[in-house]
Parts: structure tokens; C-alpha cells; sequence
């Protein structure tokens, strides 16, 4: 779960990583009143959207006033920024920056261990950094066990460059960080720019930070911090239902048991689409995991029939710990229930295979669903779906 700026800087405040002092505002006048709190002087107003590019799209702006304060949220609240409504923004004490870094810690999965990344050119793309200019980017691997100790610290911003009054000022707020970072179950944290102030101190001025969702059972505070109305109403929908559910942008609905079969299947059913006039593509990644019911393929198909923009459903099942009667089961269930909600259903394509495979196709085959189509492979069904969904596009053009 990937958090917004107040919600890091929060974060960081709770482990005593030094921020400057924020409030959020829904509206102009909450802006006006949120610029007064802070002392009315110079304040910074900046969208709230889990994405970058804020200060380029309009959505950071400096304010030397309240009054200026709310007509800087007028101008950003509603903003679009890369495909995000900004509909919150956040009212930041001014700082006087004489410098800018850049830090983080990540998650290196390929590695297990923990990647620390510094830099003395913060306030910057550092992705654009890390390829035009990648010997100004300090990365240094370390184990969880040893953790964000004094020395690695000192030796990351020596590397970096930072003069030794720098350096003793900036060792306990990376090891504030790496707090957060573990204390949280974090898979992320960033700060960009860390700030040096004319004064010297250390401010972390802008955060990033991604959550683990799989520690969530340790930290219940952080079912809070989810922000429902900038979510996905069917990503929504099937989280309650307990479904590994990402909503693409497609005609064609996918159901799989598994995560490599779900991939390997997004993937041949764009390949077969290529050829075709819509040249359509998945619409999701579902994957119903092991072991699955009839409930949870049910709950999967109900998820996927309500997105308008699904044209055809492609169900690619390889029986192992899955049972193929089971899905089938399911299948059957999800059509008896849009039947009863006056709800036509969609051209379905069904590939069973492994266990219990032949059970499965006895129980679509006794059941007669309509529009729904079993076929033996999974290239010859993937084809079947995508031309499915591109003969409903092309009908409804």
C-alpha cells in the first residue's frame, strides 16, 4: 500500500524523523484557516496524489499568505495529474532550504537484503539521476540483520560526499528512517529532497512510502490509512472477497489458478488479440490460487462481469490442488445468480485441465450455460475470447 505524502510525513513524525509541520485540506477556505494555524507566513501547498511529476502538472505551488494559500488549493483541488483527480491537499510550513538530497531504502527481493540509496542531488528525478548520472548515486546492500547501523551510515555519506558537520547530523536521521522503515513493514521509504535548512538541520521535506500489505495482521492503525475513494471499485470488491484482483485496461476477462498461468495467459491473450480490428486486450489479472471453490470462482466471475469494459471472459484452469469440478461448480453458481439479478451474462470460454478435468466439462456440459463456449487449449481459447470481445466491440461501434 503505497502512501500519500501527509500520510509519510506522519509516519515519520510518529518515529521522530525531523518534518516540518502539515495539514491537510479538503477545500480553499480549510487552506486559508490551515496557512493561519502555521503562523501565516510562507507556506507551501501541495497535491496530494500517489504519483510523481506534482510540481511540473501545477500541483505545488508557494504560498506567502492565507488568503494566497486559498487560491492555491482553488487552483490544484480537481486538478488531473497523470490520471489522478487530486481531491486533498496538503499545507506545509515554508522551509529555508540551502540544500537538497535525496534518500531511501528498499526491499531487494533478488538479493534479500535491504538497498540504501544517497545522493547530494536531491529534489530530482532519481530515476533520471541513476542513468545520466549514476556515480552521483550512492547504493550500498545490506542484511536486515545487521540493520541501518552508525558506520554504514557514516560510510554511505562519506561516499556521497558530505563533509563530516554534515555527516554527524545526518547519521541518527538515517537511522530514524530505517526505524520507520522496519518498524512499519515497510517495503519503501524515500525522502526526496531531504532538505538541509540555512541553519544546518536535517528536514525530511517530502516522503514516500509503500507498506507491506501481507504485515498487515501486525498493524491494524494501518487499515486507516487506506484511502477507499481513489480506489478501484471492483479492485475494492474483490479485496473484500479475499481475490488477488488488479484491473486493467482491456475487453477480455481473465480467470486463472495461479499467479505464472494468469501471466503466461495475459499474455496469450494479448498476442492473439494483435491481429484483430479492436486488437483487444486483457482486462484483468485474477487469480484464484490453489485450492479454490466453487464460492471463490463464483465471487471471481461476479467481479469480473461487472466491468462494462469486459467484452468476453477467458477461465484458463489447471487442475492441481484446484479441482476442475469445483470451478465448474462455480461457473454454474455465478450464472444461476446473474439469472436471478436479470443479468445477461457474457461470452464465457472455458479451458479445464488436470485434476478432475473431465468431471468439469461433464458438469458445464450438463448444465448448457448460454454463451459459454469449453475449448481444448489454451491458445485456441485465448484466440476464442479475444475474437469474442472484439466481434462486441466492433457490433456496439
Amino acid at each position: 500500500m503505497d502512501l500519500y505524502e501527509y500520510q509519510a510525513r506522519d509516519l515519520f513524525e510518529k518515529h521522530d524523523v525531523p518534518v516540518l509541520r502539515g495539514i491537510t485540506a479538503t477545500s480553499p477556505t480549510q487552506a486559508e484557516e490551515a496557512a493561519q494555524k502555521l503562523g501565516a507566513g510562507v507556506v507551501v501547498v501541495k497535491a496530494q496524489v500517489k504519483v510523481g511529476g506534482r510540481g511540473k502538472a501545477g500541483g505545488v505551488k508557494l504560498a506567502k499568505s492565507p488568503s494566497e494559500a486559498a487560491e492555491a488549493a482553488d487552483a490544484i483541488l480537481g486538478l488531473k495529474i497523470k490520471g489522478h483527480t487530486v481531491r486533498r491537499v496538503m499545507v506545509a510550513e515554508g522551509a529555508d532550504i540551502a540544500e537538497e538530497y535525496y534518500f531511501s531504502i528498499l526491499l531487494d527481493r533478488t538479493k534479500r537484503r535491504y538497498l540504501v540509496m544517497l545522493s547530494k542531488e536531491g529534489g530530482v528525478e532519481i530515476e533520471t539521476l541513476a542513468v545520466e548520472r549514476p556515480e552521483a548515486l550512492v547504493r550500498r546492500s545490506f542484511s536486515p540483520l545487521d540493520g541501518m547501523t552508525t558506520t554504514l551510515a557514516r560510510d554511505i555519506a562519506t561516499e556521497a560526499g558530505f563533509s563530516e558537520e554534515e555527516i554527524t547530523k545526518l547519521i541518527p536521521v538515517f537511522k530514524k528512517l530505517y526505524e520507520a522503515y522496519v518498524e512499519e513493514d515497510a517495503t519503501l521509504v524515500e525522502v526526496n529532497p531531504l532538505v538541509k535548512t540555512s541553519s544546518g538541520d536535517m528536514v525530511a521535506l517530502d516522503g514516500k512510502v509503500s507498506l507491506d500489505e501481507n504485515a498487515a495482521f501486525r498493524h491494524p492503525d494501518h487499515a486507516e490509512l487506506q484511502d477507499h475513494s481513489a480506489q478501484d471499485p471492483l479492485e475494492l470488491k474483490a479485496q473484500k472477497m479475499g481475490l488477488n484482483y488488479v484491473k486493467l485496461d482491456g475487453s477480455v476477462g481473465v480467470i486463472g489458478n495461479g499467479a505464472g498461468l494468469v501471466m503466461s495467459t495475459l499474455d496469450v491473450v494479448a498476442y492473439a488479440g494483435e491481429g484483430l480490428a479492436s486488437q483487444p486486450k486483457p482486462a484483468n489479472f485474477l487469480d484464484i490460487g490453489g485450492g479454490a471453490n466453487a464460492e471463490v470462482m463464483a465471487n471471481g466471475l461476479e467481479v469480473i462481469l461487472g466491468d462494462a469494459q469486459v467484452k468476453s471472459v477467458f477461465v484458463n484452469v489447471f487442475g492441481g490442488i484446484t479441482a476442475c469440478d469445483e470451478v465448474a461448480k462455480g461457473i454454474v453458481q455465478a450464472f444461476r445468480i446473474l439469472e436471478s439479478e436479470g443479468i445477461e451474462p457474457k461470452p464465457l470460454v472455458v479451458r479445464l485441465d488436470g485434476n478432475n478435468a473431465e468431471l468439469g466439462r461433464s458438469i458445464l456440459e450438463d448444465a448448457n450455460l448460454p454463451k459459454l463456449q469449453q475449448v481444448g487449449t489454451m491458445d485456441e481459447a485465448a484466440r476464442t475470447a479475444a475474437e469474442l470481445a472484439d466481434s462486441a466491440v466492433t457490433v456496439n461501434a
